[in-house]
């Protein structure tokens, strides 16, 4: 342990491999999704994607309560003992006979990884704010979409040695490595002078207090449509490449051209948003992905645009959908934090788990509606994002300062 600051750039990359708990334990899944189906539920192959929504749900769950944990026993404490509950319930998963009882293990591991997905999101509130927690978020963000580039790669590695069940042992020893780095490197963020009480009362006062910034809601609202656009993707993006373009084998190759290209989405917003702002920044990226939405769904949905220039086509589509997080999520983060500081645990509890639950409960009807074509995952991403720009264009105007 160290009471010395570490350097900036350091500081980025450590926050990065906390957010890349939440990839690779999503990513990493992707490629084995076909032999769980066939293993565990070949009866019902679609059921196989709720390892994925499952491990999300319990996440959403999760965030509720670590943060207003690390603001009463510190960041540290609480990302430390949440990764040893990550690693018992990944174990569980390895030894789980059926789809049930993996899908009850996934919900577990996904409440666990909770605390260093949403308590490191704290810790940069402790030490930045307003455009600058905004840049470093799009730091973290660049060197973070480096996982679920490799992810499926070394997901599909892993399940040619070992099976797919092995997948689960890679997330132990990541979320370890990761751990001893923050244990080690890191000092705490949350001075003991700072924390508050563990009280139902403050956590209820704190509560309503967020929900009185109108910034909060429109933002929380905002990341719920951006995160249910993304999580029906990834449950629906494996069976898109087997299926409608007969690249099953392919795909953790292009699934990782798409995650790499899409790190330009954060380079260009740590180099935008201190000069456009972080308003004008979500209003353009919706847009964009909006009319690019509309348009593959006119081609790859109807059919008109097939073989080798569809894919094409659904593959520029992916990475437009990657970017946009890097380019909506940091910042959407950074407006709802700006006024919360001195509760910026609960805070990021509260409005990580708000919007993870029910950007759930809006993709899981979408990964299920899946036919073996892009056609359900493209009519809801244009719902889901056509809502998300009406929302910006109406409620994101400059702040009159």
């Amino acid at each position: 342990m160290t009471d010395k600051k570490i350097s900036q750039t350091e500081f980025v990359a450590l926050v990065a491999m906390l957010f890349a708990t939440i990839a690779i334990s999503i990513d990493a899944m992707l490629p084995a999704l076909p032999e769980i189906a066939a293993t565990l539920s070949p009866e019902a192959p679609n059921a196989a994607q709720l390892v994925v929504t499952s491990f999300v749900l319990g996440m959403g769950i999760g965030t509720l309560f670590t943060g207003p944990l690390s603001d009463t026993f510190g960041r540290k404490r609480v990302m430390l003992v949440g990764s040893g509950l990550y690693a018992l319930a990944a174990l569980a998963c390895y030894f789980a006979p059926s789809l049930e009882i993996l899908l009850a293990a996934r919900l577990l591991q996904g409440l666990a990884a909770a605390a260093p997905r949403t308590v490191s999101i704290a810790m940069v509130r402790d030490l930045y704010s307003g455009r600058e927690m905004a840049r470093i978020m799009s730091f973290a963000m660049m060197i973070f979409t480096l996982v679920p580039a490799i992810a499926p790669l070394m997901g599909q590695g892993i399940i040619a040695l070992g099976g797919w069940q092995s997948i689960f042992l890679a997330y132990i020893l990541f979320s370890g490595l990761t751990m001893l780095w923050l244990g080690l490197r890191q000092p705490e963020t949350l001075p003991d002078d700072k924390r508050r009480p563990l009280h139902l009362g403050n956590l209820w006062a704190g509560t309503k207090e967020l929900f009185t910034h109108r910034i909060i809601l429109v933002s929380t609202i905002l990341q719920t449509l951006t995160l249910a656009a993304l999580f029906a993707t990834l449950s629906s993006l494996q069976g898109i490449f087997e299926r409608q373009f007969d690249r099953a084998e392919s795909f953790p190759l292009w699934f990782a051209l798409i995650a790499v290209v899409s790190m330009l989405g954060s380079l260009l917003n740590s180099r935008v948003v201190m000069t456009l702002g972080m308003r004008r920044v979500l209003r353009r990226t919706y847009a964009a992905v909006f009319a690019l939405s509309c348009l593959a769904l006119a081609l790859l949905g109807t059919g008109t645009l097939s073989g080798t220039p569809g894919f094409a086509f659904q593959i520029l589509w992916c990475i437009s959908l990657f970017s946009m997080m890097a380019l909506t999520m940091g910042n959407l983060n950074a407006l709802a934090m700006e006024p919360v500081g001195h509760i910026a645990g609960l805070a990021a509890s509260v409005i990580s788990s708000v919007a993870t639950v029910f950007s759930v409960a809006l993709a899981i009807p979408v990964g299920l509606a899946f036919d073996g074509t892009s056609t359900p995952l493209l009519v809801g991403t244009v719902v889901l994002i056509g809502l998300a720009l009406i929302l910006s264009l109406k409620t994101l105007g400059e702040p009159r300062s």
